[in-house]
């Protein structure tokens, strides 16, 4: 029996060309009126998706929204195969809204790198993401900004943390006290840090998003690339936001 509401991390293993398997964390949010994913991992992951929501006591048929973090291929690449099956509305930051919505190229995928994804995916698979993220697609129904309040799982609160993309944001799930951090940190080793510098494409931006989550009381962080840290997260991020990016 669950409870009225509350938060759930899905852990996914990707395998990888090199025979390394990377594992993504997308975050399930539930209550009484709403099932809401948070990022959607690669494209053609929905049964992986679906068979970790099923795990954690749900049927993927009750999804009713999708809440990307940004606009990244690992984040938003199943979205076409869960919209396509699934009556969900879609939130995401305004700033990253038009490279979601096919306006803008994403800004850190090639174009040939998104013919070698295609290429690599079942026709059907690559016809659907082609056909969903093109120019004029009406993709983000709730176009999120600094502050906003949302009641999934209780509430969350939407935290703009740019740096990793223009529209990066991180959510607060009040009732646990946990951050669904995204991308803005990782967790290597055990250790949590600050955002990936190769693919940051603006750290200092990122550095100053970080003393932005200073002002909620977390418990626990859950990194999209490494998983949850519980190990007095609010003093390691204090720490990451006074050292300033480093340099490789």
């Amino acid at each position: 029996m669950h409870a009225k509401s509350g938060i759930e991390i899905l852990p996914i293993s990707i395998p990888m060309p090199d025979n390394r398997v990377m594992t993504i964390h997308p975050t399930l949010l539930w209550d009484e009126n709403s099932l809401v994913l948070v990022d959607t991992g690669m494209p053609g992951m929905l049964p992986s998706i679906a068979e970790q929501i099923a795990k954690a006591g749900f049927a993927v048929d009750r999804l009713s929204a999708v809440v990307l973090t940004h606009q990244d291929i690992d984040h938003i690449g199943s979205l076409p195969q869960i919209a396509g099956a699934h009556a969900v509305e879609v939130y995401a930051h305004a700033a990253d809204k038009p490279y979601i919505e096919g306006e803008l190229p994403l800004i850190k995928f090639t174009p040939d790198q998104r013919a070698g994804l295609l290429q690599s995916l079942p026709p059907q698979t690559a016809e659907q993401f082609e056909r969903y993220y093109a120019p004029g697609a009406k993709i983000v129904s709730h176009a999120l900004q600094d502050g906003d309040t949302l009641p999934f799982g209780g509430g969350v609160t939407v935290i703009h943390t740019p740096g990793h993309t223009p529209g990066h944001i991180s959510l607060y799930h009040t009732a646990s006290q946990t951050l669904i951090a995204g991308d803005a940190m990782v967790m290597r080793q055990g250790q949590l840090q600050g955002p990936n510098p190769p693919v940051t494409p603006d750290m200092d931006e990122a550095i100053r998003s970080l003393a932005k989550l200073a002002a909620f009381d977390i418990r626990k962080v859950v990194c999209y690339h490494g998983g949850v840290f519980e190990d007095g997260p609010n003093r390691t991020i204090a720490q990451l936001a006074a050292s300033g990016p480093k340099q490789d």
